[in-house]
């Protein structure tokens, strides 16, 4: 094995300058895997961040339009769910699959707190949404059981209606008042903590805040949460409500979420006579299904990528195949002095595969140290980096780092390479018969 290492080290010295630019092909395409791969996650890490704490196994259902005559009924009928279709999901039909149900009434109002206010919509909820939606409350807490048993008259605002709130103008006298202040370039600062606890007014009813919620910059978020038995006996909805949303469990394929979702459809659908294969008549929208389908588009994106990668790793491995049939064409008078003297195929092959091999893992391993401090540097200074979309700060890379699976997997697709890329030139070397050899200049 030493003779073996001897040899390549010499064959290797005596091309420094073809083994070095060879090698080079092979660091760039491994190199370009790599950074392609840590872009591609911090990309994915990006989009999915803020939705990884949300829970997947949640369906939400709220009434359409039926899309064909059924039942003596025409067409275009508004589904409208209702209480009864609350007990329906929960009921023992679909016991084996359902959690834990909650229901949503809404209504829009306008916020009024002093000279100020803001317009959006009243949103009648249950504690189970906070945990269902990720809802992130800043400040304060959120909707409680006790709310929901007391009919509390309680209301959640989002930060940024919050700070509307406080953009001047008198305060109620009778309120707690919030902190105003100012900052350097004049622009109105707010303390919005401090406004906790005061009291605003919607049409006639005063609520008071209790929470204050992150807010989706993104857009205008304008959804108010006060409690669901609140909300239902003030704006009389009656027995109609305007979704209904529920966890799950036991549905772990695409196929068998798909089942349940025509299975419960159906029976909802009849309820309200409408077809049971109305589609329209009902939407559902199902975060597993749609989890997956994220999970999909994930693997596709890292798919291409390794494609991409490895297709300019391959213009590398190329390079050190057609250096080893140049080597081989140099060395051809001494592999027929070592054939004449007993050496046999295998042994041949060995030299020129071991040659390869140690091009290709070497320079390899190179590249993908260099690819993965690339990453870092990334990771350090794109992955720190923000952009501003309506007020929200948006990290552009999150995490674009390569991970110990694809260093394995780096490692396989190296030797693989090398080996390759020697074994065309090392069978056409050990085919080479002694007379002719001994005869080659």
């Amino acid at each position: 094995m030493r003779d073996l290492f001897t040899e390549i080290w010499e064959s290797l010295r005596r091309n420094k300058l073809r083994t070095v630019l060879t090698g080079f092909a092979v660091s760039w395409g491994i190199f370009m895997l790599i950074v392609l791969l840590g872009a591609g996650n911090g990309l994915m890490n990006a989009f999915m961040t803020g939705s990884e704490d949300i829970a997947t196994n949640t369906m939400q259902v709220g009434g359409g339009r039926t899309s064909k005559p059924y039942d003596g009924l025409k067409e275009g009928r508004r589904i409208r769910l209702d209480d009864r279709d609350v007990a329906l999901t929960a009921g023992e039909a679909f016991s084996a699959h359902v959690d834990q149900v909650i229901a949503t009434v809404s209504t829009s109002g306008t916020v009024n707190y002093g000279k100020q206010s803001v317009s959006g919509t009243i949103e009648g909820n249950f504690p189970a949404r906070r945990q269902m939606e990720k809802i992130e409350v800043r400040y304060g807490r959120f909707i409680n059981e006790k709310d929901i048993r007391d009919s509390r008259k309680v209301i959640v605002l989002p930060e940024n209606q919050v700070e509307k709130l406080l953009g001047g103008g008198s305060r109620d006298t009778g309120a707690r008042f919030a902190t105003l202040s100012f900052s350097t370039d004049g622009r109105k600062k707010v303390d919005v903590q401090s406004f906790l606890g005061q009291y605003v007014r919607v049409g006639n009813i005063s609520y008071r805040v209790v929470g204050i919620t992150k807010s989706d910059r993104m857009s205008d978020d304008n959804l108010f949460y006060a409690p669901y038995t609140t909300v239902k006996t003030i704006y009389g909805k009656g027995k109609e409500i305007d979704d209904i949303t529920f966890t799950f469990h036991g549905l772990d394929s695409e196929a068998a979420n798909d089942a349940f979702e025509e299975q419960y459809r159906a029976m909802v659908n009849l309820r309200h006579r409408a077809a049971p294969d109305d589609r329209r008549a009902l939407w559902i929208w199902n975060r597993f299904t749609q989890n997956l389908q994220m999970n999909k588009g994930r693997n596709i994106l890292s798919t291409a990528l390794w494609i991409i990668g490895l297709f300019t790793l391959l213009g590398g491995i190329v390079g050190v195949s057609n250096i080893m049939l140049i080597t081989v064409k140099e060395r051809t008078h001494e592999f027929g002095i070592r054939k004449a003297i007993g050496a046999g195929p295998w042994g041949i092959m060995k030299l020129i595969l071991a040659e390869s091999v140690t091009i290709t893992a070497f320079f390899g391993y190179v590249g993908m140290l260099v690819g993965m401090i690339a990453c870092q540097v990334l990771d350090k200074t794109v992955g720190q980096a923000t952009t501003s979309v309506m007020d929200e700060e948006i990290a552009m890379l999150v995490n674009p780092t390569v991970g110990l699976d694809v260093a394995v997997g780096a490692t396989i697709v190296l030797v693989v390479a090398g080996t390759l890329a020697g074994l065309f030139p090392a069978r056409k070397a050990a085919l080479v018969r002694p007379i002719e050899a001994l005869r080659a200049e």
